[in-house]
């Protein structure tokens, strides 16, 4: 049994409540950004919202089974249980190895005279 003067930061305490979540899911394109609301039922995992997300024709371009998924920009499994106002951001896979894309930039500033 843990001490009453025990910091509480390791006890987890969640509210039990049924009532519909409302979230975002959000994915960005060069050239425009998608995001929608959604309303799932309580106890909804991140896969749900892409399941409904995959219906929408604005999300027809988005390859949901590869993209690395994340909320609140901070990479999340698909199995992560849903919080109220949650945004799942879908990611697009990187068009350039970001150091290679550096090492390009440094050699051309140093050709410049």
């Amino acid at each position: 049994m843990p001490s009453c003067c025990a910091p509480r930061k390791y006890i987890r305490v969640e509210v039990l409540n049924d009532a519909p979540l409302q979230i975002e899911i959000a994915y960005a394109e060069p050239q425009r950004a998608v995001i929608k609301s959604l309303r799932l039922p309580a106890g909804a995992c991140v896969a749900d919202a892409l399941r409904l997300a995959a219906r929408d024709p604005d999300f027809s371009a988005v390859d949901f089974a590869n993209s690395a998924i994340g909320i609140f920009g901070k990479l999340s499994r698909r199995d992560r249980l849903l919080r109220q106002g949650d945004r799942v951001e879908i990611y697009r896979p990187l068009s350039a190895d970001p150091k290679e894309a550096r090492r390009a930039r440094a050699q051309q500033a140093r050709k410049k005279p």
